[in-house]
């Protein structure tokens, strides 16, 4: 059985501290250029992107860590973790580039409302 408590703690800390960074440096991007609101739609939408992707690439971590050493990628040494690093950021970024999860879309609600608030 998976160990739910640690892996919703660690997420919910996780997404806060990236939440909190993601807002300030996508409005700080906005706030300091004169470009297109397009152009500042196309900026958060990365944004809330990268966020989802780091999101999810940390939830496949603490998983992953849960299955043990055994299998394909199996603790042996250094590379056994690098690899399974490197296997976790390539599965989130395939999962938000095939539509994502929804967090994404959240932050990037959020980021417009507050947007909004700053300028209204």
């Amino acid at each position: 059985m998976l160990p739910l408590a640690p892996l919703a703690a660690s997420a919910g800390l996780a997404v806060g501290q990236a939440l909190a960074g993601a807002a300030s440096s996508g409005l700080s991007a906005l706030t300091g250029t004169a470009t297109s609101p397009a152009g500042n739609t196309a900026k958060m939408k990365k944004t809330a992107q990268d966020f989802e992707s780091m999101f999810l690439e940390q939830s496949l971590d603490v998983l992953n860590r849960s299955q043990g050493t055994d299998g394909p990628l199996g603790e042996n040494g250094t590379g056994g973790g690098v690899y399974r690093s490197m296997l976790n950021k390539e599965y989130a970024q395939s999962i938000v580039q095939s539509g994502g999860v929804g967090i994404g879309d959240q932050v990037m609600r959020e980021m417009l409302r507050l947007q909004g608030g700053a300028h209204g």
